[in-house]
């Protein structure tokens, strides 16, 4: 299986689970009048809806490189991470409106033994899906499922948050309820601006390597004198590499080459995620290596 297909294959297990796990916590939230359980059930709706646009944005992503794209289409991915921050903060939002009702509207939850029933059987779930969603991420170096498991880890914080809400209301705290939806509001923008925050380094070319290790690298090469000018840009799982190396000014055009050809073959197997690297050949001015 290619990794397209394994990151769409989890993207479609996460969404079904997602979509399950929303619908319990909403309607039986609503039954209950239960603002936080309602709450961390439209969270977790907007999990099955960051599932959906993943699908679409892996799909573009995975599109080789053209005459406009000659560096391929793999920061489309990285673009659709920043929009699961947008849609935590739209979450948050809908939170917020959700506890200002419950504190107008002077309604009180009804706790009953479904309610904890069905809060420790998504909890159980959201830890399942955000650790195989984790897992997975690193494993297929993609970026975009490494956000959505924390998008989804905040979930496990948030049904913890709930579960205690519950607890205190059931023991004549009325105020527990909309006071843990407000909680649940902020960790859920939180954890929005460090998902985008993430996004935001690759989409403006934050280096995605040591340079110092590269240049140690290219240093041990034979035939090199030095190197500088180093930058690499792309993301953690495909790394663009450009570089300064300096040869012997009377040197070969062709041994200069070979020179260059060994340099890039060397960082692409020593330094994961590299998978391009350009060599720009410079004469020293110190004489022989």
């Amino acid at each position: 299986m290619d990794r397209t297909s394994a990151i769409r294959r989890v993207l479609v297990i996460t969404l079904v689970l997602n979509v399950v796990v929303s619908a319990a916590k909403v309607v039986y939230g609503h039954l209950i009048n239960s603002v936080s359980m309602m709450s961390d059930g439209y969270h977790s709706l907007f999990d099955g809806v960051s599932n959906v646009v993943g699908l679409v944005g892996v799909y573009i992503s995975s599109h080789p490189p053209d005459e406009k794209h000659p560096y391929g289409h793999r920061k489309y991915e990285t673009f659709f991470t920043v929009f699961v921050g947008v849609l935590m903060f739209i979450t948050c939002i809908e939170i917020f409106k959700g506890v200002y009702s419950s504190l107008t509207a002077g309604k009180t939850a009804v706790v009953t033994a479904e309610a904890f029933l069905i809060m420790l059987v998504t909890l159980a779930v959201n830890i399942g899906v955000s650790g195989y969603e984790r897992k997975r991420g690193r494993q297929l170096g993609s970026e975009y499922l490494l956000a959505d498991s924390m998008h989804t880890q905040s979930d496990i914080f948030v049904s913890l948050g709930v579960i205690s809400g519950l607890v205190l209301t059931r023991l004549g705290v009325p105020l527990a309820d909309p006071v843990v939806g407000a909680i649940v509001g902020i960790l859920v923008a939180k954890a929005g601006i460090g998902v985008i925050r993430g996004a935001a380094q690759t989409l403006v070319d934050e280096t995605q390597a040591d340079t110092s290790q590269v240049r140690d690298l290219v240093c041990t090469v034979q035939g090199v004198v030095d190197c500088h000018g180093i930058r690499t840009r792309g993301t953690k799982s495909h790394i663009f590499v450009d570089l300064h190396v300096l040869v012997n000014p009377a040197m070969s055009i062709e041994e200069a080459h070979r020179i260059a050809d060994l340099v890039e073959e060397a960082i692409k197997e020593r330094i994961p995620g590299v998978v391009d690297v350009v060599v720009h050949i410079e004469p020293s001015s110190s004489g022989l290596p």
